[in-house]
């Protein structure tokens, strides 16, 4: 698979975890693409974190408006009936457990559901931005990654880089597989047919519970 097959992949197969009527935060990168995959008959009302409900799909050249952005500073549109509010607004709606489901991509993930996705000690970043709200207060977390970086393993035992929260993570989706993170460790529920069972074992640093698993959706 090469680049954008494992991005689309990924997407994809996150759109299929989302329910009608669920109040969704895509994170910045990746997980924005799942808004590519959600079914024409569902409703989801995706939610932004600088203060937007109702995010629509990305625009054309000629829609771009400056002053409407997601939380990255990315062009966005809104849907009829979608709504502006200020950033205390939004992080009350967060914060309140108002939000059913947060995308988002880590730079780590572990089998306690422990996910660092802000910060390489030694290199500049941004900041936090929202991410440590959301994943406390969205009622289910979704880690959409890669599942290994250049090779090397991205889900581990432990994380050993500084956490953006502890035991938040519901669930991690890979182009490889799915796991679920339960209070024992992670339990490996899917696998992508183009990958087997011994790859995604060698790809992954943490011990995976076989139990559930099932064929892929």
């Amino acid at each position: 698979m090469d680049k954008n097959e494992i991005k689309a992949y990924i997407a994809k197969r996150v759109s299929l975890e989302l329910h009608d009527g669920d109040v969704v935060n895509l994170g910045i990168g990746l997980p924005t693409m799942v808004a590519n995959y959600i079914p024409t008959d569902m409703t989801i009302h995706l939610q932004s974190e600088n203060g937007l409900i109702g995010l629509g799909q990305a625009p054309g050249e000629n829609e771009v408006d400056p002053d409407i952005t997601n939380a990255g500073g990315q062009p966005v549109t809104i849907v009829e009936g979608g709504v502006y509010f200020d950033s205390s607004t939004s992080f009350g709606i967060i914060r309140g457990g108002h939000v059913d489901v947060t995308v988002l991509g880590a730079l780590q993930v572990d089998a306690k559901g422990s996910l660092a996705s802000w910060i390489i000690p030694g290199k500049m970043v941004p900041g936090m931005g929202g991410a440590m709200d959301l994943v406390v207060g969205s009622k289910k977390v979704i880690i959409a990654m890669t599942h290994t970086n250049k090779g090397k393993p991205k889900i581990f035992e432990d994380c050993s880089l500084p956490l953006t929260a502890k035991s938040q993570v519901d669930m991690i989706i890979t182009e490889m597989a799915v796991m679920v993170v339960k209070e024992d460790g992670l339990y490996l529920t899917e696998i992508n047919k183009e990958f087997s069972l011994e790859e995604v074992i060698n790809a992954t640093a943490a011990k995976l519970n076989t139990s559930l698993l099932k064929e892929a959706k």
